[in-house]
């Protein structure tokens, strides 16, 4: 979905390193030994021609590189292709690899996006969704409704332990369900150079509770009964109750607030802190949990339009250090965040899965807390839910210190700006027969292009799980055709007419690309892969992978996503390159939920602006299509 920051960085050739965590990581390719029968017979995802690669490069590069830069790369691609060249030897190792593994791209994929990634995974990684605001003020209300949201969740994971969740579907095809089966019970452990994953869903006795946070302390919460029959909500009720009672008093360090510093900083910071019997017990607690819960304290107040954005920043980092930062272990995979003023929302480490499985379980648990509670449950003794104790020594309170000031630094950079288009959702471009996600990006390249009159390399997530162990590509929806359309919407001496034929030719060249990208035939993922065989075949990266062209190309000054979801929310995201923006986008059928950023520190850059100009674009596409009687055709 995002993150691709990487894309500019070079690739080293380092060779493989021990996972510095405190058990053996399960690989995220490993099934369940009664796995859903259909994944074995999902297809693996092909290597594309390259040829076809190559042509396609070139022409995601017309609309964003000038002229002289393009004729340089034209001469580098076709040496790359020469019979018998370094592009036709990196071809064949690449079919080699995909020949021999389930999927070629997927452990690289895992490593180089996330697990190699040094930034840290506040902001610069993982998502946070914003969920529609709760009706309770109160204390007593977060917790029935953190209990209900707990049951949820429960109530999914059923599901996925019996092996009974639906497959999904695309264009009538099967879709790779792996991602579901890594996001609970699952925990990033830091490293260095590299991070590694852990899930312990399928160790031999899988985890029954989940992590809450209060105050800055963290707790173990059992969360099914001694038959094996979940808590239900009025027993949960109870349990949180008990640890709401006794983590009232906010007079601990903020140890979780180290999961938010720089890879290599929270690493070392990690290594240190488990040298402690207590502390290393008290990590592993976290780490092995089905789930975090964090009860949050209210946000600062903001007005009813604002709140949205308010919202989504303390989904996102929590604040900073004042707030709700310290009151998260960024590090695992699945957090519901519960304020005492009724925010609601997740926030997600990235590594295991995309946003869609993300929303599909939110979309479940929604629903599940709507539902009317029927009879009371007969009350027994429960077990006081467990508090994790840490011994902070005066090198911890110095890391915890240091990774204050970072978060507070991150918090005062990031802008964040929610809005709801309220004009129109999906309903319009479906009535002119346009893909409403092809029209949300083409009005995103003609609002970048009213703001700064150029076109720039645009990234949109397609999903590959069509294919086994499926995770991404690249649709780049800076085309020749949207550049064209932007461009007439400048001209006044264009007339309606041409300006509504070239607005349906760049719609139909996005869906055309999508359709491209989730048959495994986009360039993007093709070209990292023959990258990364040079990595480990030559002495030299290619010409074609050192070229300005190439790194301009990967350098997204709009990296954006279409998430939707049945609930009225919406996902947001960091920049993923300092000078650019993150959109993400839940069309529903009669508005549309936007969230948009970037960053303070870069003058260029301007969310509201950008948020106005999308609004406008949108609007002008509308009023265009109306306003022209051949468009109604």
């Amino acid at each position: 979905m995002t993150m691709l920051g990487f894309l500019t960085r070079t690739v080293t050739k380092a060779g493989m390193v021990k996972p510095s965590c405190l058990v053996k990581p399960v690989s995220l390719n490993w099934i369940p030994g009664r796995y859903l029968a259909h994944q074995e017979s999902l297809p693996k995802l092909p290597v594309p021609p390259l040829n076809q690669t190559c042509d396609r490069y070139l022409a995601a590069l017309e609309p964003i590189v000038g002229a002289e830069d393009l004729n340089h790369t034209r001469q580098l691609v076709e040496e790359f292709q020469l019979p018998g060249g370094v592009g036709e030897r990196l071809q064949k190792s690449l079919e080699h690899r995909a020949s021999k593994l389930e999927n070629w791209l997927s452990d690289w994929w895992l490593k180089v996006a996330y697990l190699d990634y040094r930034m840290p995974v506040v902001v610069h990684s993982s998502p946070g969704v914003v969920l529609p605001r709760l009706e309770f003020s109160d204390r007593q209300g977060q917790i029935r409704h953190a209990a209900k949201l707990i049951a949820g969740v429960l109530d999914f994971k059923t599901m996925i332990d019996h092996e009974t969740l639906p497959v999904e579907y695309l264009g009538g095809k099967a879709l790779c369900m792996n991602q579901y089966y890594r996001v609970l019970s699952s925990c990033r452990i830091p490293g260095a150079p590299r991070d590694s994953v852990v899930n312990h869903a399928l160790s031999k006795t899988p985890p029954t509770h989940i992590t809450v946070v209060h105050n800055f302390q963290f707790f173990m919460l059992d969360v099914y009964n001694s038959d094996g029959s979940p808590l239900t909500v009025d027993q949960l009720c109870v349990q949180l109750e008990k640890i709401l009672n006794s983590s009232l008093q906010n007079s601990e360090e903020p140890i979780g607030i180290l999961t938010s510093n720089h890879r290599n900083s929270w690493a070392k910071a990690y290594t240190n802190l488990i040298k402690d019997k207590t502390n290393k017990e008290s990590v592993q607690a976290i780490q092995k949990s089905i789930f975090a819960v964090c009860l949050d304290a209210p946000m600062p107040q903001v007005s009813d339009e604002m709140y949205r954005s308010q919202a989504a920043v303390q989904m996102l980092h929590g604040g900073g250090s004042r707030w709700n930062s310290g009151n998260r272990w960024f590090d695992k995979t699945l957090q519901f965040i519960i304020g005492e003023d009724g925010t609601c929302g997740v926030i997600y480490e990235h590594a295991p899965a995309e946003g869609p499985p993300i929303v599909a379980l939110i979309d479940h648990v929604v629903e599940y807390t709507k539902k009317t509670e029927t009879g009371r449950t007969p009350m027994v003794p429960l077990p006081t839910p467990q508090k994790l104790s840490f011994n902070i020594t005066p090198e911890i309170k110095s890391d915890i210190e240091e990774a204050k000031q970072n978060i507070n630094t991150m918090v005062h950079d990031l802008d964040v700006k929610v809005i709801v288009f309220s004009h129109f959702g999906k309903n319009v471009p479906k009535s002119f027969k346009m893909s409403p996600d092809a029209f949300i990006q083409v009005a995103l390249q003609l609002a970048y292009y009213k703001m700064y009159k150029r076109c720039c390399s645009t990234y949109e997530s397609a999903s590959l799980r069509m294919f086994k162990l499926g995770r991404t590509d690249t649709i780049r929806s800076a085309s020749i055709d949207s550049a064209n359309f932007v461009r007439a919407m400048d001209d006044p001496a264009k007339q309606n007419l041409e300006k509504v034929t070239l607005l349906q030719k760049a719609v139909k060249a996005h869906r055309a690309y999508t359709d491209m990208a989730i048959r495994g035939q986009a360039l993007d993922r093709h070209l990292l892969g023959l990258k990364l065989q040079a990595v480990e075949d030559l002495p030299a990266v290619p010409d074609i992978f050192m070229d300005k062209s190439y790194s301009k190309a990967n350098h997204y000054n709009l990296s954006t996503s279409q998430v939707p979801a049945k609930t009225d929310c919406v996902m947001c995201f960091g920049p993923v390159v300092p000078d650019g923006y993150g959109v993400c986008y839940n069309p529903m059928e009669g508005h549309i939920n936007f969230a948009v950023s970037a960053f303070n520190s870069c003058a260029d850059t301007n969310t509201s602006q950008l948020a106005h100009a999308l609004e406008d674009a949108l609007l002008d596409m509308k009023n265009l299509l109306e306003q022209t009687p051949k468009a109604k055709l």
